[in-house]
């Protein structure tokens, strides 16, 4: 298999960015929605191919680095976006998750990291990848709902199953990345759970996407507060991926510092 290195994203991120404009284009037109289909999972298919490759060339998941975690932020947005299209046949959802997919294949274009190919002892563990992996699709299932709800807020059309369901699916993730993480954290540092700023933070928005699910469940027809409170949610959510890495309590304290 040929060797790929991060200075050739830009020709995958290209033709997949192609593709996926064009299956926003026609799902805005109303065109086939097989074409649609076809022409999103193209495009799923080339993105998904340089991440392939690339753990081919680093020898591990590309998942060490941050710019290496927005590819798979980058992959599983359109998935999530098409998944949504599919199944409530929202015209307009695949040009959001296109957008905010090219915002941060943008930023790992103009601000590329160093893609070492050592993993340091703490990263070598077999629930490393299951771990980080599965919280990226909770990211972006997460955040394709925060682009439904909105929405929602802005043009009060119906779309409340939707975002309930993703949020659902989002929290489930959620739940199954966390006991990952903490199965890391015992093999790797001999404790399941230490309440490191990171792990803190992780809780937080569990909790937060929680009391979400159990709002709508008990309060139905306070619509807008609990749209609003999921907007929160999703800012505990940026906290907890790459806003941690600015606070004063995880600057040399974090065991989720790689650097």
């Amino acid at each position: 298999m040929q060797m790929i290195s991060w200075n050739d994203l830009w020709l995958f991120a290209l033709i997949s960015l192609l593709l996926w404009v064009a299956a926003s284009w026609l799902s805005l037109r109303g065109g086939s929605r097989k074409a649609v289909c076809l022409l999103a999972i193209g495009g799923l298919t080339v993105f998904g191919s340089y991440i392939g490759l690339m753990w081919h060339s680093l020898g591990h998941p590309p998942l060490r680095t941050m710019g290496e975690t927005r590819l798979w932020y980058s992959f599983f947005l359109p998935l999530v976006g098409l998944i949504t299209y599919s199944r409530w046949h929202y015209r307009w959802v695949l040009s959001f998750s296109t957008m905010l997919s090219t915002v941060f294949i943008c930023i790992n274009l103009l601000k590329p990291e160093i893609h070492d190919k050592a993993l340091m002892p703490a990263l070598q563990s077999p629930w490393f990848a299951p771990h980080v992996i599965v919280y990226m699709f909770a990211y972006a299932t997460t955040g394709v709902a925060t682009l439904l709800a909105l929405w929602q807020l802005c043009r009060k059309q119906d779309q409340l199953a939707a975002i309930d369901n993703l949020t659902r699916v989002g929290l489930s993730f959620l739940t199954v990345g966390m006991l990952f993480g903490a199965l890391w954290a015992k093999e790797a540092w001999g404790n399941y759970w230490t309440w490191d700023p990171k792990e803190t933070w992780a809780a937080a928005t569990w909790l937060c996407y929680l009391i979400y699910i159990h709002w709508r469940r008990c309060r139905p027809a306070a619509v807008r507060p609990a749209l609003l409170w999921l907007l929160l949610c999703f800012v505990c959510l940026q906290m907890c991926w790459w806003g941690i890495n600015y606070l004063p309590s995880a600057q040399g304290m974090s065991a989720h510092t790689y650097s």
